[in-house]
């Protein structure tokens, strides 16, 4: 038999397409043992009413509002299933993505979580592959945020950071995962849509802030930025999948080490807006 699943579900204003992200749960071959949704203070009346009279089979939660990552570590707190799977209120899955993601962990002794390919929609289209390569990930935030993690897990490493309210919290978390030794596996089909929208916060907020953020996180896990660590990570990573050769972050790092750091934030902005733009963009 398969661990149970609890599926966490933040809202904020979102009620839009929720109808559709509730509903891909329910469709799943393994069924969760419960969807959870955090009402994270919305205002908005509609949303308000939506959720007023959402399905008796999802437990709603409702809170003041205090950021996504509060949101989503209320739900992990909640949650009684032994993995938990986070799910923003505008994507979806496919129906294997449970049935899948738990057979890759309880069948692989080296994954200790999982995650999938991505299926861009709305305002881009495409597949976006995703690796596991935790030295990359110390730079780029290569995983998704729809991880299929064990609540032990969240337990141990004490949730998603709550400071990190602008967004970006699922790549601190990210990188506290493998620190922690935990490696994650990956099932190569695009199972997880993600819903690319320009009002959205990662768009809207994140990215500008991005440099910002990362300097954030780093400050945060400066022991692995030391040359000698970040080496040591290389010699690891540096066969396994990776999106961008994994030298190139050695010079990213020297730039770091070496400009006036508006001058570095206004370079790494500028290409991460040109790549993002480029990747991202309609097919």
């Amino acid at each position: 038999m398969l661990p149970s699943v609890s599926v966490v579900i933040p809202c904020y204003n979102g009620h839009a397409f929720l109808d559709q992200v509730v509903q891909s749960v329910l469709n799943q071959t393994v069924k969760p043992l419960e969807i959870i949704v955090v009402d994270d203070g919305s205002d908005n009346p509609e949303t308000i009413k939506f959720l007023d009279e959402i399905s008796s089979g999802v437990l709603l939660i409702r809170q003041k509002n205090k950021g996504l990552p509060r949101a989503r570590n209320v739900g992990f707190a909640a949650a009684k299933g032994e993995y938990i799977l986070p799910l923003d209120c505008d994507d979806w899955l496919e129906p294997e993505f449970l049935e899948m993601g738990l057979k890759l962990i309880t069948e692989n002794e080296g994954v200790d979580f999982m995650f999938s390919w991505m299926s861009l929609e709305a305002e881009s289209s495409g597949i976006l592959e995703k690796h596991y390569n935790f030295f990359e990930q110390l730079f780029l935030n290569q995983l998704p945020y729809c991880i299929l993690q064990p609540k032990k897990i969240w337990e141990d490493l004490g949730g998603y950071d709550e400071l990190m309210r602008k967004g970006y919290e699922d790549w601190e978390w990210n990188i506290r995962l493998g620190k922690a030794g935990y490696k994650g596996g990956v099932i190569k089909r695009p199972l997880f849509h993600y819903r690319v929208q320009s009002t959205a916060m990662l768009a809207s907020i994140s990215r500008r802030k991005h440099v910002d953020l990362w300097m954030f996180i780093r400050e945060k896990h400066a022991g692995l930025y030391s040359g000698k660590e970040l080496f040591a990570m290389w010699k690891i990573w540096r066969h396994s999948g990776s999106t961008r050769p994994l030298f190139l972050y050695f010079g990213w790092e020297a730039l770091y080490r070496l400009l006036p750091k508006t001058l570095f934030r206004f370079l790494v902005s500028t290409l991460f807006s040109c790549a993002h733009s480029a990747r991202f963009k309609k097919k």
